[in-house]
């Protein structure tokens, strides 16, 4: 007898006898020698991220350069499974970790033709190996996968052990795990497999080096075909399921791994690096088209140029897109710099929040007539971008044309300090000049700011004034902070109202988004963001690195980026809803103190006046009770709060939240007393006006 086959006959004479000794007793005294498994292995997966929906953003490699992400049996094509039942274990659902029919053919086959035909390993046992290789291929190890198996049988149920396989089975190179390779191979997930997609995933297990399908084609092509015949032979394809699955040609080379959102992702990863799966509220579709929109626009504008671009959803406050550069891999444009958190100039988009707080305090209206014209703040005197002059013009019109006079004129109305403690308690970072402070160039763009501030602040226009906290964790435990108010509910929608009707860029449709757009001194900024009822959208271009780009202007850039990036959200753009009290009136119908901002007088409680006007009841900051208010009306079912003011020239307006309040000019109003009904709790901006223009105003929580 030769060598070989004396070697096969001690070989099927071991498997028998091993099999006879397997007694219960001897079999767990066996599984006790081995230990319990050590299922380490799929802890040692790939970090991936996730958007919304649990589409894949993002995989990093593992920390020894591999690609193993997680996947389970109801997140892969069924055809894939009947393919590899068919292939590998076709008793897989009847056997318990151990097929000893398979065994026995395998061990007589040896016996018969003195070399390997088949293993009778069972995709348990393959699972078994996986979890635990060896580099030994001969009866002690089988024997240990055999004990292995059948821990993990005890241990799992079917699904669980394919799960095991589909995350460490190798696939070539660095590629461990069914959707590593799918990915790699296929360009896509492996929840659709076309039959020769599925067959080929079924052979490379096998022999991944030998197999691969970007080093080795025709050894790849013939594995798959081998499948192909013997899924038909098990009638699991029909004939012509198989001619079609041997005519799809191998791939060649390995596609790249999605990687949307790097600036997103990896700031998640950093923050939370004991997390394998990172859930952000990002969609995938609108990431990826508007990371396309980016590199073809930053690739027109020309190089070293970049771009970032933010998607807030209003209701929930949560950042549907968040594109950090034009792209992320460039070094000319510095792409791994995320330009949504750099300090910038905002340009003019800090005016609109300017009209708000006047609106708000009753120092003007959208029909206010303001003056365009040359005026000068000590020894500054500020200009229009046209460096035109346009006379009397509406507050409407004057912020819909950006005019730089009239928004000056109203930051001096507020003052600049003020407008600076109101942004910056909304939660906006404002960084003035160093050594500087907060003067009257604040508002047109002398100051830096950040993207994502801006964003979120815009977001107020569309939900009545609040200011969300942005999300961009679906895992984070910590409680969003409360939002903030940036505007008074009327004044936001008054803001949100002229916006809307903003010239729009070319061939852009006119009222379908309010919109405001920014240029930087030195053309180093362009800016655009806009809103509508459902979402916020930020768009910043420029240089990195700073450097100034003629004819980069937010109108002509910027804009029509945003106008592209709605386009690309779709939806019907509704507007924000008009709340209720909102003045709505030609300028001739306005109460006489708001038809005009007037020159001749602050309207701001001065010490310049000998008798200035204040609100003396509620004072600033007061809480009232609703409750006590109801108490205490005899004979009335609705609480009525009384209303005082000192000084000023008589008659006087009342106004709440920016709407005058329903009260006749009468001999209450001419001794600075009126009486409100107050519709329900929450906060309210109480203001009043006299004749001569000039105002208080305080803010009051109702409870």
């Amino acid at each position: 007898m030769s060598g070989t086959r004396r070697r096969a006959w001690l070989y099927a004479a071991a498997v028998t006898g091993f099999l006879g000794l397997a007694v219960p007793g001897a079999w767990l005294n066996a599984q006790r020698a081995l230990g319990p498994l050590d299922l380490s292995a799929l802890d040692r997966a790939s970090k991936v991220a996730l958007d919304r929906d649990g589409q894949l953003l993002r995989a990093f490699e593992t920390p020894e350069g591999r690609w193993r992400l997680p996947v389970r049996v109801s997140e892969v094509d069924p055809r894939f499974f009947a393919l590899l039942k068919a292939y590998e274990d076709k008793r897989f659902a009847q056997h318990h970790g151990v097929d000893y029919g398979a065994l026995a053919r395998a061990a007589w086959q040896y016996v018969r033709h003195g070399h390997a035909i088949s293993g009778g390993s069972t995709l348990t046992m393959q699972a078994a190996r996986l979890l635990e290789p060896r580099p030994e291929r001969n009866f002690l190890a089988k024997a240990r996968q055999i004990l292995r198996a059948s821990q993990l049988e005890a241990r799992f149920d079917k699904a669980q052990i394919l799960d095991i396989y589909l995350a460490l089975a190798p696939y070539g190179g660095n590629l461990e795990g069914l959707r590593a390779a799918s990915l790699a191979y296929f360009g896509k997930e492996p929840r659709r497999l076309s039959p020769g997609e599925a067959a080929l995933l079924v052979a490379l297990p096998q022999a991944p080096e030998a197999r691969r399908p970007d080093h080795a084609r025709n050894a790849a092509r013939a594995a798959r075909d081998r499948v192909i015949d013997r899924a038909l032979a098990a009638h699991v394809l029909t004939e012509s399921e198989a001619r079609h699955a041997k005519a799809e040609p191998p791939p060649v080379l390995r596609k790249p791994f999605p990687n949307l959102a790097a600036h997103a992702t990896e700031a998640m990863a950093r923050a939370h690096p004991e997390r394998k799966v990172l859930r952000l509220t990002l969609d995938a579709r609108l990431q990826a088209s508007l990371e396309s929109l980016a590199r073809d626009r930053a690739e027109r504008l020309g190089p070293k140029l970049t771009m970032a671009m933010l998607v807030i959803d209003n209701a929930s406050g949560q950042v549907r897109a968040h594109v950090g550069s034009a792209d992320y891999f460039s070094k000319e444009r510095a792409g791994a710099i995320d330009m949504t958190e750099a300090l910038r100039s905002p340009g003019s988009t800090l005016k609109p929040f300017i009209y708000a707080m006047a609106f708000g305090d009753g120092i003007a209206h959208p029909e206010t007539l303001l003056d365009d014209s040359p005026m000068r703040y000590g020894a500054w005197k500020p200009v229009n971008f046209d460096d035109k002059f346009h006379g009397s013009v509406t507050a409407r019109q004057a912020l819909q044309l950006s005019l730089n006079l009239p928004a000056t004129q109203l930051l001096n109305e507020i003052g600049p300090a003020r407008f600076v403690a109101r942004v910056r308690s909304a939660g906006l970072t404002l960084v003035l000049p160093k050594d500087s402070d907060a003067g009257l160039a604040i508002g047109l763009g002398g100051v830096g700011v950040r993207l994502r501030d801006l964003a979120r602040l815009y977001a107020a226009f569309a939900r009545g004034g609040l200011a969300p906290e942005l999300v961009e964790s679906l895992d984070d435990p910590r409680p969003p902070l409360a939002p903030r108010r940036i505007a008074e509910p009327g004044a936001a929608w008054q803001v949100s109202d002229i916006l809307r009707f903003a010239p729009p860029p070319d061939n852009a449709p006119l009222g379908k988004i309010a919109f405001k757009t920014g240029t930087s001194y030195g053309y180093r900024d362009a800016l655009a963001i806009g809103f509508d009822r459902a979402h916020t959208v930020a768009v910043w271009v420029g240089r990195a690195d700073n450097g100034a780009v003629a004819g980069l202007i937010g109108r002509q850039v910027a804009a029509p980026i945003l106008f592209g990036a709605f386009a690309r959200i779709g939806g019907a753009n509704e507007p924000p809803p008009r709340p209720p009290g909102v003045l709505v009136a030609t300028t001739a119908n306005l109460p006489p103190p708001l038809r005009h901002l007037r020159r001749d007088g602050p309207k701001i409680l001065s010490a310049t006046f000998a008798n200035p006007l204040k609100i003396t009841f509620p004072p600033d900051g007061a809480r009232i009770d609703l409750g006590l208010l109801l108490a205490a009306a005899a004979s009335e079912d609705k609480p009525e709060l009384a209303l005082k003011a000192q000084g000023g020239a008589p008659p006087l307006t009342w106004m709440i939240n920016g709407a005058p309040l329903k009260e006749p000019a009468n001999a209450q109003s001419q001794r600075h007393e009126a009486r409100w009904t107050p519709d329900g709790a929450g906060f309210a901006r109480v203001s009043v006006i006299d004749a001569n223009g000039a105002g208080d105003s305080v803010l009051v929580r109702l409870e």
